[in-house]
């Protein structure tokens, strides 16, 4: 062979070599940006994140990231096949391989291989989708994030969810779900947001709810019913919404002492069946802004422990069975701009609420004398709860508040086997 030839030869051999490599690596461009990678490449640019326009090329088969991406694809198609009405059109775009590219699908790098991408999240709030939530949407186990609020997803959710556990988010407000508490979300360990609110779940509320690490946990709207658990005293959560259910029963005794939780923030547990006393631990929360028990059945007089609570903002009892005197402890809070104790049965406040009158003070149908829009004296005669026996503490005016967590505590110790 001449010189001649070798080296067409050579040159031959070094194109197809480049050609391979080439195909190798994987390179693609396309409208929504780059992407570079080995087996699927990594969208930059508009469709890296579940955008319209991105394009996420897959590499060539065989890659490890490719059985993450078959199995996204399995789980979302199931998912699709389930859904019965998509007046947006936003499963059109549920086509093909290529799942990072799907509407209200985002990726992330796989946290085991930072070369690769995995779904970790879906966001469709507001997408008025019907149908039900598929078993294989437990596949996803690198999921942080499900929000589907405002759809028609009826059913409940599958056991299978238990494998979800790197899920941190899940909203499933505005639904037509039902059926008992679905016991599944406690087993993701990583949960810290629940919203189940505006659906026709029913039932009890199981114990280790409150025992988990939630920090928001809403489950008003639904036909919950039974008692509060006793263990709400436990919870770790900023807000706790319970609020237009069927609970009943009294407040939970340890509720404000066991646990001793600093970061609750709001409890709203109106339009309830809730009787019985408002207990003296609620004062432990003093960071607590707003506190709703209207529209329940509670009586007897309020807890002075209440004055502990400087930064709460809005304090509803309206329409309950309270009585006694609003005392100056309870209108000297610095932070209250709304003070709603309508429809009770108090029979008068102190000086102090005064000050409350150009803000936000509503006390009409009571049974103060001299006031205006009050209840019939008939009815003022027998006070509802007359005989009621709150628990109390005897403690001094003013409440010193930073030793009363310690003093309910060893009430609660020392008087466990009294209450309920």
């Amino acid at each position: 062979m001449n010189k001649t030839c070798t080296l067409s030869f050579l040159i031959l051999l070094l194109l197809h070599h480049l050609t391979a490599v080439k195909a190798a690596i994987g390179v693609s461009i396309g409208t929504g940006g780059v992407g570079v990678g080995v087996g699927v490449g990594i969208g930059v640019g508009n469709g890296g994140g579940g955008g319209d326009n991105g394009v996420n090329s897959p590499g060539p088969s065989g890659s490890s990231s490719v059985p993450k991406h078959d199995t996204a694809y399995t789980a979302l198609q199931a998912w699709k096949s389930a859904i019965t009405d998509d007046p947006l059109k936003i499963l059109d775009t549920w086509v093909g391989p290529d799942v990072c590219s799907y509407k209200g699908v985002f990726c992330s790098n796989n946290p085991q291989d930072a070369t690769t991408s995995t779904v970790a999240g879906i966001d469709l709030n507001h997408a008025n989708l019907q149908g039900t939530i598929v078993k294989e949407l437990s596949l996803l186990s690198d999921m942080t994030l499900l929000h589907l609020n405002s759809n028609r997803f009826s059913g409940t959710l599958p056991g299978t969810f238990r494998d979800l556990l790197s899920l941190e988010e899940l909203d499933l407000s505005n639904n037509q779900l039902s059926g008992p508490f679905p016991t599944v979300i406690l087993y993701m360990p990583n949960l810290i947001y629940l919203d189940l609110r505006f659906n026709s779940f029913s039932g009890t509320l199981p114990e280790q709810l409150f025992n988990n690490n939630l920090d928001a946990i809403f489950l008003n709207n639904n036909q919950f019913g039974g008692e509060i658990p006793q263990s709400l005293g436990n919870s770790q959560a900023s807000v706790i919404n319970l609020a237009n259910n069927k609970l009943s029963g009294n407040m939970p005794i340890s509720f404000g002492i066991i646990g001793s939780n600093s970061k609750l923030r709001e409890i709203l547990f109106l339009n309830n069946k809730i009787t019985g006393c408002i207990p003296q631990g609620l004062g432990i929360f003093t960071d607590m802004q707003v506190l709703d028990l209207s529209f329940n059945s509670l009586m007897g007089h309020l807890p002075d422990t209440i004055s502990c609570l400087q930064d709460i903002e809005v304090l509803n009892l309206a329409h309950n069975k309270l009585s006694g005197e609003l005392s100056d402890v309870i209108c000297s809070l610095r932070s209250l701009v709304n003070l709603t104790v309508a429809y009770n049965f108090f029979s008068g406040f102190s000086q102090q609420c005064s000050r409350l009158f150009n803000v936000g003070f509503d006390f009409s149908d009571n049974c103060i004398p001299g006031r205006d829009m009050q209840r019939p004296q008939p009815e003022c005669s027998v006070i509802p709860g007359g005989s009621l026996s709150c628990l109390r503490i005897p403690t001094p005016k003013p409440i010193a508040c930073i030793s009363l967590a310690a003093s309910l505590t060893s009430m609660h110790t020392d008087h466990s086997s009294s209450f309920p």
